[in-house]
């Protein structure tokens, strides 16, 4: 039987979703193929192994558990190839076959767990340190984008330190490139944490100043009229494409509460798109997958404009959410890949790729 660390947490503005999607992950892994040793990251980058119930996981219920949370680290050194333990006053250490990385955001899916994996030599669930810190940056994201011809919206970053400077000066370059209404975003966050919708100079630049919260460089956007749809997307070299689904955000837009708290926001699989479109799309994904260097999986999401039909890329999620009501399991099930099967697979592509 092989054992899989599942890292949850981390000390990032998505830690709370992180231990939700976490919960799902350990629940549905094949028990009968898999050991399972979940590793939570606290809020203050604390590692502890955890051998209580998973259910208590969410909201950090889990560390109201003392007896079952045991100071725990992945050793760099690839003699141990593992975790160790530190507990009764000794050190247990034990081999690690495959680490799956539920972290969102931040310390998580920026390549930064990744880049600590391939010096371990431990094989880690989804895309590389090269490419998770590329596709969790929206403007080398934008950037890249651009030099492969692939269609999205107008856009434009500042960073901190420009923008405190003269912060007049770079709001009406903003509009005068952009037009109102424009979102702002956190470079480096997920979860639709930091995002706002300016319509004004003084909405921009109060939108502004709450990403910079989060970020010192933050990334501004034209907003899209159209349909907002996600397709998720498995493999390495040989390559899967789900049927793309629809999001109705129950607020203006697909924010933090649309996602996570409110019940109101509409998941259509498939999108309501003509046969014609979907292909586009899940094509247009395959590309977008492909030259982001991603493997393993993601998430890659789109907006369908409403004027022309357009094809345009919102963003790539290299770890994308995992809760009951996430969108990348949904589309995945939909597409005959139910979800034990699909952690399977990952964690199956983990050890093609890393070994």
């Amino acid at each position: 039987m092989k054992t899989v660390v599942v890292l949850f947490g981390g000390v990032s503005s998505e830690h709370d979703v992180s231990t939700v999607s976490a919960m799902s992950v350990i629940n549905n892994i094949p028990q009968e193929k898999y050991r399972v040793v979940p590793i939570g990251i606290t809020k203050d980058g604390r590692w502890l192994k955890f051998s209580g119930d998973v259910s208590l996981l969410p909201e950090d219920k889990w560390l109201e558990d003392k007896a079952n949370c045991v100071p725990a680290i992945v050793s760099p050194d690839r003699k141990d190839h593992g975790i160790i333990v530190f507990e009764n006053g000794g050190t247990e250490k034990i081999y690690v076959d495959v680490v799956f990385p539920v972290l969102h955001g931040a310390n998580g899916e920026d390549g930064t767990i990744q880049g600590f994996m391939q010096i371990a030599g431990i094989p880690c669930v989804g895309c590389d340190c090269v490419s998770s810190g590329i596709c969790m940056d929206k403007a080398l994201t934008n950037i890249m984008a651009d030099a492969a011809g692939i269609a999205q919206a107008k856009w434009d970053q500042i960073l901190k330190h420009a923008f405190v400077a003269d912060p007049d000066a770079y709001v009406k370059k903003a509009a005068e490139k952009l037009g109102y209404p424009i979102f702002v975003k956190p470079a480096n966050a997920g979860s639709s944490v930091g995002i706002s919708k300016a319509y004004d100079a003084q909405s921009l630049k109060e939108a502004i100043s709450k990403a910079f919260a989060y970020d010192n460089k933050v990334v501004l956007e034209e907003a899209v009229v159209g349909q907002e749809i996600e397709c998720a997307v498995l493999g390495n070299e040989e390559v899967f494409v789900s049927v793309p689904g629809e999001i109705v955000p129950c607020n203006d837009f697909y924010d933090y509460e649309a996602k996570y708290i409110s019940a109101q926001s509409e998941l259509k699989i498939p999108a309501e798109l003509s046969e014609e479109k979907l292909q586009e799309v899940r094509q247009t994904a395959l590309e977008v997958y492909k030259f982001l260097g991603c493997s393993g999986f993601a998430r890659i999401d789109f907006f369908v404009r409403r004027s022309d039909g357009c094809v345009m890329l919102n963003e790539p999620n290299t770890i994308p959410g995992f809760t009951s009501i996430s969108m990348y399991p949904k589309m995945m099930e939909h597409s005959g890949v139910p979800y034990p099967e699909l952690l399977d697979r990952l964690i199956c592509l983990a050890e093609e790729k890393w070994c």
